[in-house]
Parts: structure tokens; sequence; C-alpha cells
């Protein structure tokens, strides 16, 4: 339950206490406060007021003087942030009004002139897209880590075999380095649709005031390339209730969870006894209270449970936003706590994953074992009866029936065949076909994209350029942060 403010604390004013006369309700001050979430945009905040109060200075609104106090005050607040002495008041709404509070106490008269032109709408929304611009280069770098991780360990295991599955049911052998590189295909997508979303956010709404704009000279554009946007908002009404952005950072999130999940169970299975294809080291695996024998892969575990949490924050936004009439409306406060929820989660995830990943070992003999059932290329010999001029769908019953015998039989689908195939109807004997050679049935899988050792090393390189191309757009966004103000 909310704590009711004692009412004995130093209070704040209101920045609309001219209209209301009546002190606010202590209940209605603690429901609505939204510092629990907001406090970490505090840095945003001040970004975005230089900006504003170099605006203010152009447009003739303060003087030098004025404009030195503000952002003399604002570097010591910006100090008492990340230093952890910011003190933030019961009766401080958000931390917007928290920062200009303690600017006014600080500066005195110039820190009343802040707000000029500038309304908490279009402060937040500034804010929040700066928020989410870091954001969206934070998350590309953590996922730069992770392919870097899949892409060494795809190369150290480009010709270990492992069985593929479909239904959990073992289907054709592949190289586990193709395996791992179909999950560097998915977090590339995961990369780019965060670059994108970086691309379309990077607009300034700032100048957009509550709904529309200023008669105030203010530039917008300045202010826009001042804090490294690259353009600015077409519509004041948008401008402030837009939320589009945080929905695809989270969508973003939330995808990228459900990759790194699938991931994680995929190794969690083959984690298992029954499958012994992989073993975690000590330094990554958790034991049970009561079961001496156990060591459990808790922290894959945990990033399959945690991806929850940018799906749901993602139904949340959209239910937010499904019924708002323009423009702003105070249900927006609540976005951060989706939006924020859902990109601790994603960049947390693939920092711990990536360690994980790097010194998980990969049994290579159990793996061969696996693949060496010869009906696992029960597909190979179908292709090449078709090959010999049979209708594939006779070849599939044909074989569909082998495996059968076989089976009822107690015998491996080659050794039968090597006594039945006469019986049976085949054209030849495929034991004198080499057909049961894993590595020799990969060796004919070479078209783009198969799991043969040529096609695998083009992937390898292919996979390389692609991180590289990564590696480039994260230099280029910290050369681009190095022309604007730093948070």
């Amino acid at each position: 339950m909310p704590k009711a403010p004692d009412p004995g604390l130093r209070r704040a004013p209101k920045a609309w206490s001219g209209r209301l006369q009546q002190p606010s309700s202590p209940t209605l001050e603690s429901y609505s406060t939204s510092l629990p979430w907001d406090r970490q945009l505090g840095q945003y905040d001040i970004v975005g007021s230089r900006a504003h109060a170099a605006a203010l200075f152009r447009a003739g609104l303060i003087d030098q003087e004025s404009l030195d106090h503000l952002l003399g005050g604002l570097e010591e607040i910006a100090e008492e942030l990340s230093g952890g002495s910011f003190v933030t008041l019961e009766s401080d709404e958000d931390i917007h009004m928290a920062v200009e509070r303690r600017l006014t106490e600080l500066v005195g008269e110039p820190g009343r002139r802040l707000h000029t032109g500038r309304s908490r709408n279009d402060q937040i929304a500034v804010d929040l897209r700066i928020y989410s611009r870091a954001a969206c280069t934070r998350l590309v770098r953590a996922g730069a880590g992770f392919e870097a991780a899949l892409l060494h360990r795809a190369r150290q295991e480009r010709g270990t075999l492992v069985p593929g599955y479909t239904h959990l049911q073992r289907g054709q052998p592949v190289h586990l380095g193709h395996h791992l590189l179909a999950y560097f295909e998915m977090i590339s997508r995961d990369l780019e649709r965060l670059r994108a979303c970086h691309r379309r956010l990077n607009v300034s709404p700032l100048g957009a005031g509550a709904l529309a704009g200023t008669t105030l000279p203010i530039g917008r554009e300045e202010s826009a390339a001042e804090l490294g946007f690259a353009a600015v908002s077409a519509n004041s009404l948008d401008a402030v209730s837009d939320r589009d952005f945080a929905v695809e950072l989270t969508f973003c999130c939330a995808l990228l969870g459900v990759h790194l999940s699938r991931l994680a169970e995929d190794l969690i299975i083959w984690n298992t006894t029954e499958f012994s294809f992989t073993t975690l080291p000590d330094a990554w695996a958790t034991g049970s209270s009561l079961m001496p024998q156990k060591k459990n892969p808790d922290l894959l575990e945990l990033v399959r449970g945690r991806s929850a949490v940018p799906i749901a924050s993602l139904v949340g936004l959209l239910t937010l936003l499904k019924g708002l009439p323009l423009s702003y409306n105070r249900d927006l406060q609540e976005d951060k706590r989706h939006l924020f929820a859902a990109v601790e989660v994603a960049e947390s995830s693939l920092l711990a994953f990536t360690g994980l990943l790097l010194e998980i070992e990969f049994q290579r003999a159990a793996m061969a074992r696996a693949s060496s059932d010869p009906e696992l290329l029960a597909t190979d010999l179908a292709e090449r009866l078709v090959a010999s001029g049979m209708p594939f769908r006779q070849a599939h019953e044909m074989v569909g029936l082998a495996v059968h015998r076989s089976r009822e039989a107690g015998m491996p689908l080659d050794s039968w065949l090597r006594a039945s195939w006469q019986e049976l109807g085949l054209p030849f004997d495929p034991c004198q076909q080499n057909l049961f050679s894993a590595r020799e049935s990969l060796s004919r899988r070479e078209q783009i994209g198969a799991p043969g050792p040529r096609s695998t090393s083009l992937a390898l390189r292919r996979c390389a350029r692609q991180l590289e191309g990564t590696r480039r757009w994260l230099e280029q966004q910290a050369r681009l942060g190095g022309s604007a103000p730093a948070v």
C-alpha cells in the first residue's frame, strides 16, 4: 500500500499551483508520483534542459549570466544524480519537477525561467526519446557481444555432428556450428530492428509545448541538432502523445527475449542426462538445497523465464495506448515502468548469457553417437531413389516401410537393408551407395544456407561481415555522441 507523505516534511510548490488554491491531498500525491520509475531519467532530463536553456538564450529570453547560472546548476545536479546524493521530496511529482525544484534552490531566479516555452509534455517526450536512443545503442552493443560469442563457438564446432530436430524428434544430422549460426541469424535480425528503431525515434519533440507549440521565438531545429536528433517532429499533437517508439523498442526487447529463450531451452534440454550433449561449468550452475547430486542450469532457466517480462511489457504498453485521445494524458506516465523493465531484462539477459555461452562445454562424442543413427539418413535414401527415377511419394513410402520393418526386427536401418533390400524391391543396395555416413551426407548439402562444410564456411564469413557492420555502426554512434551532450 502506498505510504502517505509525512506532513512534517518540506514540501515543494507545484508547477500548476496557481490554478488550484487548496493543497493537494497527500493520498493523491503518493498515488500519482512517478519518481520510483522515472528517477533514472534524471541525467537525460539534464541533457534536454541544457539544450532548452541554450535555446532560450538564442531567442533572447535569458541573458548570458542566467544561462551560465543554469548550466552550472544543471552540472551540479548531474553530479548529484551520478553520485547518488540527489535528494527528492515526497511532494516532487516526478524527476523533471525534482530537477527544476533543485535547480531553483541552487541558482534562484534563473531556475524559475528554465521552463519558459516548455511543457512537461514535450520535456518528458524528449527525455524518453534520448533514453530510448541510448537504450537501443546499449542493446545493440550487448547483442554484438552475444553474436561474437555465437560466432566464436560456431567456428569451434563447425565440424561437430549433432542431430537436427523437428517436433523434438531426431530428423537429420547437421553440424553444431550450423545450429548455432541459426541463432546468429535471429539475433542479427533483432539488432537490425534495434538500429531501425533507433533511426525512427531520433526525432525531437522539444518545442511542441503542451500540445500546440509556443508563441516564443524558440528554434526547434537548433535544439534538435544540439541534442543529436536527426529531425524535429512534424506535428505538435503527435509529438507529445506519441509512444510508438517505446512500443517498438519494447517489441524489439520482447522478440529478442523469445530468441534467447529458445536457445536457453535447447541448452537446457541438451544438458539433461537423457541428452548429455552439454555440460555446464560449475561457475555457471547451481546446486539443490536438498538433493546433493543436482547441478541445475538456473541461469538458462532465468533467461527463459524473464523473457516473459518484455512480452508482458509490450502487452501493457499497447493496452495503455489503445484508448487514449489526443494529445497528452496522464496515463502515459505509466509507459516508463513497461519500457524500462523490458530494456533492463533484455540487456541483462544478453550480458549474462554471453558469459555462459563462451564457457559451456559441448560433448562432441555424445552428439556424434546420436548423429550416427542410420534412420537420420532415411531422407537421403528417398532422395537417391528419386534421383534413380522413382516418384518421390513411392520412394517415401518404400523407405518408411523399411524403417518400420527394421524396427520390428530390432535391427539398425542400414543393417536390415543390407540383408533385405531386394526383398523390399529397391533398385540397388543402398549400403553400397555410401548413404549411411552422416559426414558424407553433409558433404552433399552445399546449397546456400545448407549445413555442408563449404556452405558453413561461407556462412561463417558472411556472419563475420555482419558483425563487423554492427561494430562500425556502434563506432559511428560513439562519434556522433561526441558532438552531442554526453549523459
